[in-house]
């Protein structure tokens, strides 16, 4: 088992962040119905307006090549989208366990 952990800093106003974050949030809680290797995924907006990151996600996978599966999915692909030109950081970690 992989899991694919991924934060977001956004970009704007509170509001706009917020914004995206909760439509990205949506989109991404629908892909396990949609990507047959993604086992498992939590979304979380941060809710602690002192720290940096915006949006935390958790994918489990099965192996590390399930990442790019995952990854590569138009699902995924769509999801992602919904960042563009709001993404100002991204941090990831993969590890097996």
């Amino acid at each position: 088992m992989v899991k694919h952990i991924v934060m977001f800093k956004l970009t704007g106003t509170a509001e706009e962040r917020l914004d995206v974050a909760t439509r990205f949030k949506a989109a991404l809680d629908a892909l396990p119905e949609q990507i047959d290797v993604l086992e498992s995924i939590e979304v979380a907006l941060n809710q602690n307006p002192a720290e940096t990151w915006d949006v935390v996600l958790t994918a489990i996978v099965p192996t590390m090549a399930d990442v790019e599966t995952y990854a590569k999915h138009p699902a995924h692909v769509a999801a992602a989208a919904l960042l563009a030109g709001h993404k100002e950081l991204r941090g990831c970690v993969d590890y097996e366990c």
